[in-house]
């Protein structure tokens, strides 16, 4: 889906037959100003979605951003300037609050998490634990706040998980048939391949022909020595049930990714409004 079909889509789900309520009380002539205002401190995100939206809906209604997407604003701060006719301002209102409160959501929380693992050189990542048909501009809001995306969906990037083992046969087998698949279709995606414990982890060692190995619920002291076996040989990274409260801990064990789904999946969304002047 492309950010145009998501913007129409999202449109069409809150005006469906038109926005009565403004159809009713505003007159077609009206002109009006509106400002973005953000209403706790955070990180703000979403400019370019808004920008995109409003020239879509109507190329009448002007947007000035007064401050920098990335920008991390206190409570009290106007983000953007919005003119333009009354009733266009109106329909866009809810759409527009929706995608930029989201976004400035995840951004903050992924900021934070991406500052306290800053000096152990540990990268963040996030995860495919996203809203239906948000993943776009919601995996858009954490690198703006400064992590990096993961695959974007099961089309671009193998990951072998353990529910993939169970179904294949075994970690050796699923790995021969992945290797054995990409050469056959002409691919070259990476492969990435999940290990619960050190034994499927010795496996996978064993093996070899994957770029990188998740190493998914272990606790911080497992880890550690998991990539001291490792030794730099693959890419390693870290998930399950990491977030704000031990995120540095798990950064500490020299894993080079750490991806959490707790970026996405239950964020809260920022407070933001759009008052008309």
């Amino acid at each position: 889906m492309t950010l145009e079909e998501f913007l129409k889509k999202s449109l069409e789900e809150d005006i469906g037959s038109g926005d009565h309520t403004s159809l009713a009380t505003v007159s077609s002539r009206k002109k009006a100003a509106a400002q973005l205002l953000y209403k706790e401190n955070g990180v703000v995100a979403g400019l370019a979605v808004v920008q995109k939206l409003c020239s879509l809906y109507d190329p009448a209604l002007q947007v000035k951003f007064k401050v920098n997407e990335g920008e991390e604003v206190d409570s009290g701060t106007v983000a953007m300037d919005l003119s333009g006719p009354a009733r266009s301002i109106l329909a866009v209102e809810r759409t527009l609050l929706n995608i930029v409160q989201r976004m400035s959501g995840i951004a903050t929380k992924t900021r934070r998490m991406v500052k306290t693992i800053a000096p152990t050189g540990c990268q963040l990542l996030d995860t495919r634990k996203t809203t239906p048909l948000n993943r776009m501009i919601e995996k858009e809001a954490v690198r703006i706040g400064g992590a990096l995306n993961h695959r974007r969906g099961l089309f671009d990037m193998i990951l072998i998980k353990d529910n993939h083992i169970k179904a294949c046969g075994g970690i050796t087998k699923a790995i021969r048939k992945t290797q054995a698949y990409l050469k056959r279709n002409g691919l070259a995606l990476p492969i990435e391949i999940e290990v619960r414990n050190l034994q499927e982890l010795d496996e996978v060692l064993s093996v070899g022909g994957v770029q990188r190995i998740l190493l998914d619920n272990f606790s911080p002291a497992q880890l550690e020595k998991a990539v001291k076996c490792v030794n730099s040989r693959f890419e390693t990274e870290a998930s399950g049930g990491i977030d704000e409260d031990n995120v540095l801990e798990y950064a500490l064990t020299g894993v080079m990714y750490i991806s959490s789904g707790a970026l996405t999946h239950s964020v809260k969304s920022l407070d933001v409004s759009l008052k008309i002047r």
